[in-house]
């Protein structure tokens, strides 16, 4: 497995934790916002090892993107959603395109 699809697995996973409403907002708001700045770190670092390994980076993008703005009440609930969708579906592909090769 590639590191670039192992790291969207854990930032896709993470983004569907803080995209359920109560749980989510528990973990941006008790921390002070620190799991964002975080998220943002892990987003830009897979965006590197995705562009190293010429794997697709919208998930990436999408998630820097959601931890600019996950601060704003529904809109972030809605992007978090939205990027671990994106992350996990292409972590998924790039997991059955390594499957069918062997």
């Amino acid at each position: 497995m590639k590191l670039s699809t192992l790291l969207k697995w854990i930032s896709g996973g993470a983004e569907a934790v803080l995209g359920f409403p109560i749980v989510g907002a528990t973990i941006i708001m008790g921390f002070t916002y620190v799991p964002l700045l975080l998220m943002l770190g892990l987003h830009i670092f897979t965006l590197f090892i995705a562009s190293r390994e010429g794997t697709k980076k919208t998930g990436s993008i999408m998630g820097i993107i959601t931890s600019l703005l996950g601060w704003i009440p529904f809109v972030g609930f809605i992007l978090h959603i939205i990027t671990a969708f994106i992350l996990l579906l292409d972590a998924g592909k790039s997991s059955m395109k390594k499957v069918e090769e062997a």
